[in-house]
């Protein structure tokens, strides 16, 4: 019994302070799984939600404490009845897990060890056996070191906890063991290799033969029976394998811009994935860094899980220079243990990762060959232009009057606003864009990727746009940006389109289509010798033929036929 009372001691012990430093590296990820299991479907104990953090914090401080306790013999009674009733509600909470399938990862010892909620409960189970035998043989606990130095010695533990705490809470933790770490390749992690096992699956054959039934198991194989199949019913009994990184995106209206972000060199990311909860204080350092990146050359975005409505509305307060793109909200608590977080990416790999305390810390050396520096001055307020440009638009876009009342409420409007006359409202809104680009045409040029970014430079194009009585004038000056780079090849070429349309002439490149309610029906506009139209749209740019586009356009049914300006007049 003292051997067994000496190993158990030693195993618990040691378990207890590996386990639950583990845990103190990165108590933000402990609190996220705590939450995990205060969630409605899990013990719903959404009261104790809002303590997460400061739970974990005590749970992982104390687990430490005990393990420290049980090896020098401190308060033999209370460390022992503290390990037992810990280790008794763990028990119960993996085996709760396991059997309901509720959390499938208890986070025992972070992301260091994944363990299966099986396998947890049974290193639960052991622990509790040993924590028994320390029970029944207590006797045989004995402390070391004086009262005194046993004190000093847990007094010491305990604000070396409170250290490490105090650290990686206001800056991030100290050891990575998740696979968004310094150095790793998001498109690696997100690779399955060829040669990678897949799930196995049981498939259990119920067949009729002779008159009875019979369940055949194989692993897939049809079985080689003489009977009259009733059912087929498939268990999966392993787990192919699944790569480290999954539900990463980079989305924003609709789009995923995934693979072009994580193939460019240079790209600086801001991470928020709830802005609801974000430090505040955060977006001052932010903004800060994030303009000193603009203008060293990099490619600045964000990346938050909350609604894009209230994305812009941040960077309209905080005057940020970049978009934020959409991420799933536990895919981007799992890159970064902060909120708001900054990353560099480098063609996918992870170059910097930063608490926004760290801001200063981060290097952005001046990149090769960098673009000239923005007027991020510009970009702010084109930036804002653009959240207004499309302000009312979205309204006029929802399918009923409960969704756009829905809609109007979330995005901070009165009633008023978004049940009146939304052309209108826009239409005032489009003016007084117009007035402020206007002015900067005339006295500055266009304000193109050179002067603002790529992802600004199209604004004063939209604003153009909806301003169409200003597009005889501005025009050339659209097609001349065009040519040195400043947009797209295909941005001039759908304005002159439209302007040729809008003097009831041919267009060129076969940008614009229409839908009469008559005989008519929908149609491409009649295009400038149509027979060479896919030479020219390919040399502007466009990826897709006139027929192509067309089906895009009006459907998959559509076919393109070449009409002409005396057939539209008929």
């Amino acid at each position: 019994m003292k051997i067994l009372v000496v190993i158990s001691r030693i195993l618990v012990g040691v378990l207890f302070i590996i386990s639950g430093l583990i845990k103190l590296n990165d108590p933000v990820g402990f609190s996220f799984k705590l939450k995990d299991y205060f969630a409605p479907e899990v013990l719903d104990l959404g009261f104790l939600v809002p303590y997460a953090l400061l739970l974990a914090i005590f749970v992982v401080i104390f687990e430490v404490l005990l393990g420290v306790a049980l090896l020098l013999g401190y308060l033999k009674k209370f460390t022992l009845w503290a390990l037992l009733l810990m280790i008794v509600f763990f028990t119960f909470l993996t085996f709760y897990s396991a059997y309901f399938n509720k959390v499938t990862d208890c986070g025992c010892f972070g992301d260091a060890i994944k363990l299966t909620p099986w396998e947890s409960f049974i290193k639960d189970i052991v622990l509790l056996v040993l924590i028994l035998i320390l029970f029944i043989g207590q006797k045989y606990i004995l402390p070391f070191f004086t009262k005194g130095t046993r004190s000093i010695l847990i007094f010491a533990s305990f604000v070396f906890c409170l250290g490490i705490t105090y650290y990686v809470l206001l800056h991030l933790p100290i050891i990575d063991f998740r696979p968004y770490k310094i150095g790793a390749n998001i498109k690696d992690g997100m690779t399955v290799p060829e040669d990678a096992p897949g799930p196995i699956y049981e498939y259990k054959w119920k067949f009729k033969i002779n008159g009875e039934e019979k369940i055949i198991t194989t692993n897939g194989d049809y079985p080689q029976v003489d009977g009259e199949l009733i059912s087929t019913e498939t268990e999966m009994i392993q787990e192919g394998y699944s790569p480290p990184i999954h539900d990463f995106t980079m989305e924003r209206d609709g789009e995923d811009y995934t693979e072009q972000f994580l193939n460019e060199e240079n790209l600086l990311v801001i991470i928020a994935y709830s802005l609801g909860n974000t430090e505040k204080d955060g977006f001052i350092p932010v903004k800060e860094i994030t303009d000193r990146a603009l203008k060293n050359g990099y490619n600045v975005i964000g990346l938050s899980a909350s609604s894009q409505e209230m994305t812009e509305a941040l960077t309209e307060e905080y005057k940020l220079n970049f978009k934020f793109y959409f991420c799933d909200e536990t895919t981007l608590k799992t890159i970064v243990r902060s909120n708001p977080g900054i990353l560099e990416l480098d063609n996918g790999t992870i170059k910097q990762k930063l608490h926004w305390n760290d801001a200063h810390k981060l290097q952005l050396p001046i990149v090769e060959n960098a673009k000239p520096k923005l007027d991020l001055s510009l970009k702010q307020r084109l930036d804002s232009i653009a959240v207004l440009d499309q302000k009312y638009r979205t309204l006029m876009r929802t399918k009923s009057l409960e969704e756009r009342k829905k809609l109007g409420e979330k995005m901070g409007l009165s009633e008023a606003e978004y049940s009146g006359d939304l052309a209108v409202i826009q239409g005032v809104l489009d003016s007084v864009n117009m007035v402020f680009v206007e002015k900067y045409f005339i006295e500055k040029g266009y304000p193109g990727i050179s002067v603002v970014g790529e992802e600004s430079s199209l604004v004063a194009w939209n604003v153009l746009q909806h301003n169409p009585d200003k597009i005889p004038v501005y025009l050339p000056l659209v097609k001349k940006a065009a040519e040195t780079g400043e947009i797209p090849k295909t941005s001039a070429a759908i304005m002159e389109d439209r302007y040729l349309m809008m003097e009831g002439k041919p267009q060129i490149f076969g940008s614009q289509g229409m839908t009469y309610d008559d005989a008519r029906g929908s149609m491409i506009w009649p295009i400038e010798n149509p027979e060479t139209v896919n030479k020219r749209r390919a040399d502007a740019g466009f990826d897709e033929t006139i027929e192509a586009y067309a089906k895009r356009l009006f459907g998959e049914d559509f076919e393109y036929k070449a009409v002409t300006m005396e057939q539209i007049k008929q």
